[in-house]
């Protein structure tokens, strides 16, 4: 048997190249992006892929600032591959709110529709369809009561993940991610219910 070192999988690299870029190696981060920047344009795609046509944030856009913040936020202690994506998916939503809240500030309160929290919507969110400000609202109420909940939610519909992802991201099993989806998709029925959310409602039955 060869002893010959064995190169650390790029799962590690990430993490190594991550600790290393918050504790200020200057190298650090140029090592990282090639690790890690396909993913996150496919993470940012699919959060915009819930926004409106002509969204003056594309894809790049949406990635570039999302490290932005991640580069101002010395406190985070990495431990993992899934922890580094899941912040970024958080990042995202957050970026994408406050442009929301930008654009509703502009319009004088002119808002979106909901749209269907199921399994459809996840895959397919109409354009320009998404109330993303009463969802991130409710979210947070949400987070308050059940962290991993909310999280469920913001990596399946913000972020667009599958069961499976979303348990890897959360280093859950599958089923623990299903039974969180729907009983955090029930809470957020409840608490968005009103006139606009009548038909998200029936789209759940």
């Amino acid at each position: 048997m060869s002893n010959e070192h064995t190169p650390e999988p790029a799962v590690g690299a990430v993490t190594q190249w991550l600790r290393r870029w918050t504790e200020g190696d200057p190298q650090a981060l140029d090592q990282l992006v090639p690790l890690v920047y396909d993913e996150l344009r496919r993470l940012a795609a699919r959060h915009l892929r819930h926004e409106r046509a002509g969204h003056t944030l594309q894809s790049t856009g949406l990635v570039h600032e999302a490290f932005l913040r991640l580069s101002q936020d010395s406190g985070v202690q990495w431990e993992s591959r899934a922890q580094f994506f899941g912040l970024a998916s958080r990042l995202m939503r957050h970026i994408l709110v406050d442009h929301a809240r930008a654009r509703q500030a502009d319009k004088r309160g002119g808002g979106q529709a909901p749209v269907p929290l199921d399994d459809d919507a996840v895959a397919a969110a109409p354009v320009a369809s998404l109330d993303i400000l009463a969802l991130d609202q409710a979210l947070q109420r949400l987070e308050r009561l059940d962290a991993q909940q909310s999280r469920v939610v913001e990596l399946r519909f913000f972020g667009g993940l599958s069961i499976d992802e979303t348990a890897a991201s959360l280093q859950v099993s599958p089923a623990t991610v299903k039974r969180e989806w729907s009983s955090a998709r029930a809470w957020l029925l409840r608490e968005l219910d009103g006139p606009a959310a009548r038909a998200p409602q029936r789209g759940l039955q």
